[in-house]
């Protein structure tokens, strides 16, 4: 459950825990509020990304995570659209029977096949016999086509989520069907889909995590590969989690500027 202004217990609570938790740490032997663990902390940090520019691993790692999980969007959009427009044209009466089943079943396969799976036969698969690969494009590839799926079901649920009358308002004035659905439907569609989409863009960005399992230096990746030279078990994890953790605050951020500007714009 989101903690936010409709929880103020909620929110309370979670504050009290937090201090709590704080308190219990300042009180423990070898806390990490006493200066020798302030030291120790510094110099692993030190350890961990200062020496041999070890940051750059990270700055690399977030590079090829923001590149994949922007490029995967883009691809996702237009895939999701593209079945979402033929689905609802069919249960309108279009004669797109063929690509409505084509468009039934990659959303089923997509969406009941784990993402991990999918990845591993882009790159092992289908791509096996590319020399040179290049592991960020077949990685911003699959994690688009996986999108895709989920991004029409969005798309398709905004869509109907429009009166019927809007439609038949723009056939009234003369637009065929293609006409009023791109001049009238879609973009009240793509408004109404919007906060759902940033949603999902976020959802993707975390998943980029196993990208790592077909080589793809992105941030979690990075991060074990400072651990395999350091040694060190938990910094460079917990950086990657507080870059993942920043990233989402600020896109959760501009999600809810984004309902609230819709919610004035309705009034």
């Amino acid at each position: 459950m989101r903690v936010n202004e409709k929880n103020p217990k909620l929110k309370k609570t979670v504050t009290v825990l937090v201090c709590a938790v704080l308190l219990l740490l300042m009180l423990l032997p070898g806390s990490i509020f006493r200066a020798a663990s302030w030291q120790e902390l510094a110099e692993r940090f030190r350890q961990n990304f200062i020496v041999d520019r070890r940051y750059m691993l990270i700055i690399k790692g977030l590079k090829n995570t923001l590149l994949i999980t922007a490029g995967a969007t883009l691809l996702g959009i237009v895939i999701g659209l593209v079945l979402s427009l033929i689905r609802v044209a069919y249960k309108a009466g279009a004669k797109v029977s063929i690509l409505n089943e084509i468009a039934n079943v990659y959303v089923t396969v997509i969406r009941g096949t784990p993402m991990m799976v999918q990845l591993m036969i882009w790159n092992f698969t289908i791509f096996a016999s590319v020399r040179d690969l290049n592991v960020v494009a077949v990685a911003t590839l699959a994690f688009g086509v996986n999108s895709g799926a989920y991004v029409a079901e969005i798309f398709r649920a905004g869509i109907e989520a429009i009166d019927k009358g809007q439609m038949e308002a723009g056939r009234s004035l003369g637009l065929n069907y293609w006409q009023s659905m791109q001049k009238i439907i879609l973009p009240q569609a793509m408004k109404n889909s919007l906060p759902v989409l940033i949603n999902e863009f976020i959802s993707l960005l975390k998943e980029t995590s196993i990208a790592g399992y077909i080589a793809v230096d992105e941030l979690t990746r990075a991060a074990q590969n400072i651990q395999s030279i350091t040694l060190e078990s938990s910094q460079p994890l917990i950086m990657a989690a507080l870059i993942y953790l920043a990233i989402v605050l600020a896109l959760t951020a501009v999600m809810s500027k984004v309902e609230q500007r819709l919610k004035r714009s309705e009034r």
